[in-house]
């Protein structure tokens, strides 16, 4: 495994998995349309250094499946921040069973013993919801505090012990104490590590497994940060998504919990993204897209009105958005939704165009 986690804190998790696939001699004659016309988009996104791997689905066939400079989509990577996306997921079938009792749920009395002694008056006013959209008020755990913030010998009361620098709910504070915050309440709610609930809960997906993931000082596992997973594994999740939470007949996340995830709340104050519960949402290409990022391009990219989901991995040591690759992922995926929505304009012209 590739610089991913410390060997001491990696745990090999062995789900069932498959993402949906196509064998390249059996596809449709669409899909291999599609294919040709993104051979060159590959071809450019190639030459982007960073970038390990790309793999793009459309209604559920992988029409691009790539590799580059000794890469595999078979195997595992550090996701990064792509993680929140899935401790949302969580969230949202946490309160699915009836484990957590929605956004606007107080997370203080879920975290009394973790509160610093005479707590500012706000800490009572933070919600579940303030932590999934980042506007839990308190001052940041990631960027230049993530060090420090790591190093203490507790996350979770570090986390809560930060100052307030904004009320609960005002703008977009990015910080992966929030979330790690709903890791800790998972597992204190539920009684079961997140790591069990995610064996569980996503046992249905094919191609999923988690190879590794970090945990705190008390055993609790890292809230969106520090958890491997392959290519594939992205994929089948994102897929999650683009199914509005269903495999087959089983309904596994709530549609409305991934209409709520996707509806902005915030912006952030770094870029141009909105972002709503662990997912980012903009408009590329004259489409709606929510997108999970991690450190370094880390990308789960859905298109629900293309039917369409992309993968992408980077690098892990570079900050993607201060060196412009993020942007340039970015790029590389509005050039796929134009072609796969010309693709889909032709084909629909085709088929409406009266015979003879």
């Amino acid at each position: 495994m590739k610089k991913i986690l410390s060997a001491h804190l990696l745990l090999v998790l062995s789900l069932s998995t498959v993402a949906p696939a196509a064998a390249q001699s059996g596809a449709s004659s669409e899909t291999q349309r599609l294919q040709q016309s993104l051979a060159e988009i590959v071809e450019r996104a190639e030459a982007l250094e960073p970038l390990e791997t790309l793999i793009v689905a459309r209604r559920g066939e992988i029409i691009v499946e790539e590799a580059f400079r000794g890469n595999a989509t078979d195997e595992p990577t550090n996701i990064k921040s792509a993680s929140k996306s899935i401790i949302s997921a969580m969230v949202g079938i946490a309160v699915d069973k009836g484990i957590l009792e929605g956004p606007d749920q107080k997370i203080a009395p879920l975290l009394r013993d973790k509160l610093p002694e005479d707590p500012d008056a706000r800490m009572n006013d933070i919600t579940i919801g303030n932590l999934l959209s980042m506007q839990a008020g308190l001052r940041r755990t990631s960027g230049a505090n993530y060090g420090r913030w790591v190093a203490s010998g507790d996350w979770v009361r570090a986390a809560l012990a930060e100052s307030f620098v904004a009320d609960p709910g005002a703008g977009m504070l990015y910080s992966t104490g929030n979330t790690h915050l709903l890791s800790a309440i998972l597992t204190r709610e539920s009684g079961r590590s997140t790591l069990a609930l995610a064996r569980e809960w996503f046992e249905p997906l094919e191609d999923f497994a988690i190879a590794g993931w970090h945990r705190d000082p008390q055993g609790i596992y890292m809230g969106g940060n520090q958890m491997a997973m392959t290519p594939r594994s992205m994929l089948a999740f994102g897929e999650l998504y683009r199914n509005d939470g269903k495999v087959g007949d089983q309904q596994v996340l709530s549609k409305e919990w991934i209409e709520k995830s996707w509806q902005p709340r915030t912006r952030s104050v770094f870029h141009d993204g909105q972002y709503g519960y662990g997912w980012f949402i903009e408009d590329m290409a004259g489409h709606r897209v929510n997108y999970a990022w991690g450190y370094g391009g880390q990308m789960i990219y859905v298109v629900p009105d293309l039917d369409l989901t992309a993968v992408m991995t980077s690098a892990e040591d570079q900050p993607s958005a201060r060196n412009g690759h993020r942007d340039d992922l970015h790029d590389v995926m509005a050039e796929i939704i134009r072609t796969v929505d010309t693709e889909t304009r032709q084909a629909t012209d085709q088929t409406n165009k009266p015979p003879g």
